[in-house]
């Protein structure tokens, strides 16, 4: 089960769950920044200049990195797998995308959004909506400050304030969804933050509203280091952040649900009228040429999978 935790919480960008949405949109600045970068989004390092001071300012700060580098290489790697692994998994789902607009779908459904800016960076087809799905103040932060910057979306937009515990559903279908048109949807970042039924009941709600063709990715949840390892991890971060400077505020790994009885997203999807593959993320980094060894390397069940299906 996750350390903090409750069926009812609730978060802004700064805290909770909303404060993993700023270290992921920090990776993207990272990467796009970089000399030879996989990806490209411009809006990701206005999103975290906003979000005020946190650790997530180790992974836009090479600097800081080298710094934690003299004190303890190993947390320095984990830091740069970090990086690595985010702009593996937003390339992945970005093709993703791609390949279904490109099969003709329209309709565009991205659960538990956070700082995504895809709305904003991908090409979409005129006639492209784009509905985000999360928690009020996330969405009302982002709107704000990418309209501040004068940045607009690339298709129609339209949010959808609501935890995924609650009735997403009905406020979808209210903001213009139609369950009869093929969808594209994403759960990217967002498993591991669900206990295991609740994963269960998110796929049972998202097949009701799939018509033929329809199309999900998905970052299966993984599994997780020992306690007394992650334990051991945790007070070297700490030690480190307050080392060179940084504040950090809470363990990302007191977050996530560590359910064992988790279900295979693969095995879930193709026993409920999908028509499912999934890539190993240790090998699409390697394909992609961004592996980074860090301790855990050796225990393929700590990482996630890319999982694609179409509805039949």
């Amino acid at each position: 089960m996750s350390a903090l935790r409750t069926h009812d919480d609730t978060w802004d960008i700064a805290t909770s769950v909303g404060s993993t949405a700023v270290m992921v949109a920090a990776a993207r600045a990272s990467e796009t920044a970089s000399a030879d970068p996989l990806i490209n989004d411009p809006y990701a390092k206005l999103l975290v200049a906003g979000a005020g001071t946190g650790i997530w300012e180790m992974l836009l700060d090479d600097t800081l990195v080298d710094k934690v580098e003299a004190i303890d290489a190993e947390v320095a790697a984990v830091y740069h797998h970090m990086r690595s692994y985010q702009a593996v998994r937003t390339h992945f789902f970005d093709a993703f995308f791609a390949d279904a607009v490109a099969a003709g779908i329209r309709q565009v459904v991205i659960l538990a959004s956070g700082l995504d800016s895809r709305a904003y960076r991908l090409d979409w087809p005129t006639g492209t909506t784009v509905y985000e799905i999360d928690q009020p103040k996330v969405l009302a932060y982002k709107e704000q400050t990418l309209t501040a910057n004068d940045v607009t979306p690339a298709a129609e937009r339209r949010t959808v304030p609501i935890d995924l515990r609650q009735d997403w559903p009905a406020a979808l279908t209210a903001a213009g969804f139609d369950p009869a048109a093929p969808t594209a949807w994403l759960a990217e970042g967002l498993l591991m933050y669900l206990p295991a039924e609740g994963q269960d009941r998110l796929f049972e709600q998202i097949t009701e509203l799939s018509a033929s063709g329809s199309r999900i990715a998905a970052e299966t949840a993984g599994n997780h280091r020992s306690d007394e390892r992650r334990q051991q991890m945790a007070e070297r971060f700490k030690k480190i952040a307050e080392m060179v400077g940084l504040t950090q505020s809470l363990d990302i790994q007191d977050l996530i649900y560590q359910d064992e009885d988790r279900a295979s997203v693969r095995g879930w999807l193709d026993e409920h009228g999908w028509r499912a593959a999934s890539q190993p993320s240790t090998a699409e980094m390697r394909r992609l040429n961004r592996w980074v060894d860090v301790s855990v390397t050796d225990d393929a069940d700590a990482f996630s999978e890319f999982v694609t299906a179409v509805r039949s």
